[in-house]
């Protein structure tokens, strides 16, 4: 109301041009956000450019005069087109510097291994690189736009032809969405280009400055939710100390050091010191701890610093002028496609400009040679001049691609009189030959345009491929358990009475050294059972019976119990395994009834069966009050098992009688050479089945070998290792080597005679340049070498059996050398067979005269009894020296060398007048 208190007009008030605040919070927000998206965060596909890229890339372009600028120039000249801060401005030229493509850099430029900032933007300089200026700038095709005061034109997009989004990799937050194209490698995208073109199915995966190791099973072509694990490359150097050379994408040797020092100080991995040495190469030295394993510790690196990161790729691109969702290799496609069009373009204006040139030059040879412009001295006017000559060129006409105007008439009045004095036809004819060559050259390649960008391509490729290759390698991870590998950084404690376990009861009963990060199995009377995480004090109950770091998937660890059911009095025995459970719930291992009770337990880390003593009650009924109990009687079964009937009678104790072996036999190992890493689950080349006391022999392509341990922390490097098998030392090794002192071509056979493992043994010469070519297990290998071919003789191939060359002598002999010692190419063939098994004969004696007779290898009908009599002399006719198995799952006592041998005696001559009935102790 007015003061008069009249109601003003609406109208006059100007209250419907008001709008809501939440109508503008949707309009400007909408706008702002896709300020951000388009012109800010993320690339054009055209391109692979943000703006700011682009404006630099323009800025650098309009400067070029083939010197170095001053960044700081360079950020001037942008601002030019960038209506951003020139903090911005010099951040962008220093990410595309260090990427060592579009820049060539001149000063410090920081360094992307170890973290280190450029210097100043008045310090350093930057100019375009010949390939810059070769595959991006070309005025002729590029669209234009004004900057953003009307003062200057700037591109729309740049003619790139060449797929620069994924060389470079990008990454950028928007509103509301982001994008993350990893680096790909120059002559593989190369490559990868031309295979398009050729119709052919591509793959292409990321590749780093900083090198490393990649795994790129879960890729998924850089779409949203593909991940690659990308890991630093580490080396032994010897027991005491591991060497970092190549570090994963997005860290710093800095962040690497910290993440150690980070995972040492909380108790994850044990180490001495780091140092790092990183000066042209990256080198940073872990020195271990005494007593700690290298390959334990490496995968410990792997599972708690930064030596292994996770990147999750998300290739999201402008298309159209809005954000779309695409894979790595549509983006690859759509380059293609377009660095063919831009060639297609480039080359219809060099078409024209070609006709262009041969038009003028014919105009130009017809009206000097036909002294046309005699016919203009006499006009009067510059019509009269115009129209004479076109009158003179009438004739010529029908030959030229396009119709004569006034403009091509008036460039030849241009032509000085010095220029037709001296005018040569013939260097005019040569000339306008050349541009007839150049024209029906340009014409068949846009024919054939696919052609002509596939040697673009292969050009490229030449030029600029050089010292380019994949810097990143691509290999299949393992899965590092973190329970495994972390180091003991803790003791459990248990107090059984009261039921609590952890480590912080230093006061109470001490059970094991543990991990902060480790899961406790435990048991309790009650015939429960749970898991649970290690805390430092923690509540599981009463009457706590055996507690125990839990190992999930562990089939080797057997629990065998009996216990007495609290309802029918009975007592039950049983073998279980605990493989997998939910932390924090209890099991029962009894059958669940109300005052069941475990009343004898042990937990076996190798399915070790024992033999237990059962003593009932002196009131029971039984006969028998006392008897023994093999566990190995029994078969393993699940957690949930009722178990077999021990006895009805009640029990007075269970005592153990006697340790039992374990009952799970060996362990059967196979070795997968793709990420070097021996596993149980059946990946790769088996091994065979290993017992306590057996090793692995592997044998290096340096000329070495080395006998481990079959556990499954070991590391073997694939690109070093020539041959990885159980280790047997009856088993003849076959080598075929080059001596580098001698220049010549050996090849030997030796048996193992070393014991000591984890070192390594040089079996080749120790000479420069000596190499292992081919190593063997097998029994009678055969080697087949390729003779090339020579002015008389064709290429051919000879075949050896390497038995019949050398014998088998000791690991440090030479060899015998190879009988052709200028080959092409050795390569291993099939072994021959084992021969066949000896007639076995048996001595007749008879008055005194020795037989041999042979004995047929056919089947006797029924078996041959053990203990047969031969005289007197009990020999033992089974065909096995060692004991005989038993019960099925039951392992066969190991035997060894220092076990006495079967003595064999001679048979007595049978005295005269006996009954000699028997006397070959045949029946």
């Amino acid at each position: 109301m007015d003061e008069n208190g009249a109601t003003p007009d609406v109208e006059d008030s100007g209250l419907h041009d008001k709008l809501p605040i939440s109508g503008l919070y949707e309009s400007w927000f909408l706008d702002y956000a896709s300020y951000v998206i388009l012109e800010r965060a993320v690339p054009a596909v055209e391109d692979g450019l943000k703006p700011v890229q682009r404006r630099i890339m323009h800025a650098l372009n309009e400067m070029d005069d083939g010197r170095f600028n001053k960044v700081a120039n360079v950020v001037g000249s942008s601002m030019q087109y960038h209506p951003h801060g020139d903090a911005s401005i010099y951040d962008a030229i220093v990410n595309i510097g260090q990427k060592e493509l579009l820049f060539d850099t001149q000063g410090n430029w920081g360094d992307i291994r170890t973290g280190d900032g450029a210097a100043a933007a008045r310090y350093i300089e930057v100019r375009l690189s010949r390939f810059a200026k070769e595959i991006v700038f070309n005025d002729d095709t590029t669209e234009w736009q004004l900057s953003y005061d009307g003062r200057k034109r700037e591109p729309v997009t740049l003619p790139v032809k060449f797929p620069l989004l994924l060389s470079l990799g990008v990454e950028g937050i928007a509103v509301g969405l982001s994008t993350k194209i990893l680096p790909h490698n120059f002559c593989e995208l190369i490559e990868a280009s031309i295979s398009i073109l050729q119709g052919k199915d591509v793959t292409i995966y990321p590749d780093f400055l900083t090198g490393g190791q990649i795994d790129i099973s879960n890729y998924n072509d850089g779409h949203r939710g593909g991940k690659v694990r990308v890991r630093a490359r580490i080396e032994e150097e010897d027991k005491k100390m591991l060497v970092i050379r190549d570090i994963p994408f997005g860290t710093t040797t800095t962040s690497i050091i910290d993440s150690i020092i980070k995972a040492n100080d909380s108790g994850k991995i044990k180490i001495r010191k780091v140092v790092d040495n990183t000066a042209a190469e990256v080198e940073i030295q872990v020195h271990l701890a005494p007593g700690v394993s290298p390959d334990i510790t490496m995968d410990a690196l792997y599972a708690f610093t930064e030596c292994e990161v996770s990147i999750s790729p998300n290739a999201c691109i402008i298309i159209a002028d809005k954000p779309h969702f695409v894979g790595v290799t549509e983006i690859l496609k759509y380059n293609t496609g377009q660095t063919v069009h831009l060639l297609q373009r480039e080359l219809e204006i060099k078409r024209l400009a070609l006709l262009e040139k041969i038009l003028y030059g014919s105009l130009e040879k017809i009206f000097i040679e036909n002294r046309i412009y005699r016919d203009i001295e006499e006009c009067e006017t510059f019509e009269a001049v115009i129209r004479t000559i076109d009158k003179g060129l009438e004739p010529y006409k029908p030959q030229f691609y396009r119709e004569i105007t006034d403009d091509d008439i008036v460039e030849l009045t241009e032509i000085k009189i010095k220029r037709i004095s001296k005018y040569d036809g013939y260097k005019a004819d040569e000339l306008m030959k050349k541009w007839q060559e150049e024209l029906a050259e340009t014409e068949d390649n846009l024919v054939h345009i696919t052609r002509f960008a596939i040697e673009y391509y292969k050009d490229l490729l030449k030029k600029y491929g050089k010292g380019r290759g994949r810097k990143t390698e691509i290999r299949a991870f393992n899965q590092i358990s973190a329970n495994i590998v972390a180091a003991n950084n803790q003791k459990l404690y248990v107090n059984r009475a009261e039921g609590f376990i952890g480590y912080g009861l230093k006061k109470d009963e001490f059970v094991t050294d543990c991990s902060d990060i480790d899961d406790i199995i435990v048991f309790k009377s009650d015939g429960r059972c749970l898991v649970t995480k290690i805390q430092e004090k923690v509540f599981v109950g009463k009457d706590i019976i055996h507690c125990a770091v839990f190992v999930k998937n562990d089939e080797r660890m057997v629990y065998n119990l009996v216990y007495v059911d609290g309802k029918t009095g009975v007592s039950y025995i049983k073998r279980c395994q605990i493989t997998a459970v939910t932390r924090d719930r209890e099991y029962e291992l009894t059958q669940g009834t109300p005052k069941s009770k475990i009343t004898y337990f042990t937990a076996n880390e190798n399915g070790e069966a024992e033999i237990i003593a059962v003593s009932l009650s002196a009131q029971s009924k039984a006969k028998v009050k006392q008897f023994d109990f093999n566990f190995a009687d029994l078969l393993i079964k699940n957690r949930s098992a009722m178990g077999n009937i021990l006895t009805k009678y009640p029990v007075r104790k269970i005592v153990l009688k006697q340790a039992g072996r374990s009952t799970l036999g060996g362990v059967d190992m196979w070795f997968d050479p793709i990420i070097g890493r021996l596993n149980r689950d059946e990946r790769g080349e088996y091994l065979g089945n290993f017992g306590p006391s057996d090793s692995i022999l592997v044998i290096y392509k340096e000329g070495s070998y080395e006998l481990t341990n079959f556990d499954l922390t070991n590391h073997y490097v694939s690109n070093e290792v020539l041959l990885v098998k159980k280790f047997d030392p009856k088993l003849a090794i076959t080598a075929l080597y080059f001596d580098g002192g001698q220049k010549n071509h050996f090849i030997k056979r030796f048996n193992i005679e070393t014991s000591t493992r984890d070192k390594k043994f040089v079996f080749i010469s120790d000479a420069k340049n000596s190499k292992l070519l081919l190593a063997s297990t097998d029994k009678r290998p055969r080697l087949e070498i390729t003779l090339p071919k020579t002015a008389t003789k064709e290429q051919s191939k000879e075949e050896y059996l390497i038995e019949e060359m050398v014998d088998v002598r000791g690991w440090r002999a030479m060899g015998n050398k190879l009988p052709n010692d200028k080959f092409k190419d050795v390569r291993w063939l099939e072994p021959l067979p084992e021969p066949e098994e000896e007639v076995v004969t048996s001595t007749e004696v008879t008055d005194g005269d020795v037989e041999d007779v042979e004995v047929a290898d056919e089947e006797v009908d029924g078996d041959i009894a053990e203990g047969d009599v031969a005289d007197g002399e009990i020999v033992d006719a089974s065909p096995n020296t060692g004991p005989q198995s038993g019960e099925a799952g039951e392992a066969e006592p190991e035997t060894s060398d220092d076990d006495p041998k079967p003595e064999i005696k001679p048979k007595k001559e049978p005295k005269k007048g006996k009954d000699q009935k028997n006397q070959l102790g045949l029946f």
